[in-house]
C-alpha cells in the first residue's frame, strides 16, 4: 500500500499523513506544501507500481462542494489517475462528516456529478441520528456506504453494516 499526500495546502496535512504512514508501516509519497495535488497523486501511482503495491490511497484536501477551484483540482486528480491507471480499478470514496446532516446530500450530488463516486465513508459516526443522511444518499444516488469512522484510532474505521444501522434506527 502507498499513501499519496495530495492535501498540499493544509499546513500540517502531509506531516499528519506521514505519522499515520509510520504507525501503519505504509509508504507516503509527498511533495512540498503548495505543490500540484495531481502531480503528487501521479508520483504516488508511479511509486505504487514500481514498488508492487496493490493499493494506492490518495488523500486530498477537504473541500466544500461550493468551492469551484477546489472541485476542479479534485477533477484533475481523478483525470490523471484515470488516464494512468491502466486496468487497475479506481474506488472513489467521498468522506462525509456525519454531523453535516442533509447538506451531505448536496455535497454528494455535486461530487458525484464531477467524478464518479463509488461509495461513501461516514466519519464521526456514533449513532443513527447522526447518520440519517446516508438514507437519502443511498436512495437518490444509489451509492453504498462502505465504512463508518467511529473515532481517530487505527481500528476506528469499520465496514458499514446496513442491518445494524436499520436495527438501531428502528429501536430508537
Amino acid at each position: 500500500m502507498v499513501l499519496a499526500a495530495s492535501d498540499t495546502f493544509r499546513a500540517a496535512a502531509t506531516e499528519q499523513l506521514k505519522v499515520w504512514g509510520e504507525r501503519s508501516g505504509v509508504r507516503v509519497v509527498a511533495q512540498k506544501q503548495g505543490s500540484d495535488a495531481a502531480a503528487v497523486a501521479f508520483d504516488a501511482l508511479v511509486a505504487a507500481r514500481s514498488g508492487g503495491a496493490d493499493v494506492l490511497i490518495v488523500d486530498t484536501a477537504g473541500r466544500l462542494h461550493s468551492k469551484h477551484n477546489l472541485m476542479e483540482e479534485l477533477a484533475k486528480i481523478h483525470r490523471v489517475l484515470e488516464r494512468e491507471r491502466g486496468d487497475s480499478p479506481i474506488e472513489t470514496l467521498l468522506v462525509l462528516d456525519a454531523v453535516t446532516g442533509q447538506n451531505g446530500l448536496a455535497q454528494a450530488k455535486t461530487f458525484n456529478t464531477l467524478l464518479p463516486l463509488t461509495g461513501v465513508v461516514l466519519s464521526k459516526y456514533d449513532n443513527t441520528a447522526k447518520g440519517g443522511v446516508i438514507l437519502a444518499i443511498a436512495d437518490e444516488l444509489k451509492l453504498p456506504v462502505r465504512y463508518v469512522g467511529l473515532g481517530e484510532g487505527e481500528d476506528d474505521l469499520r465496514p458499514f453494516d446496513a442491518r445494524e444501522f436499520v436495527k438501531a434506527l428502528l429501536e430508537d
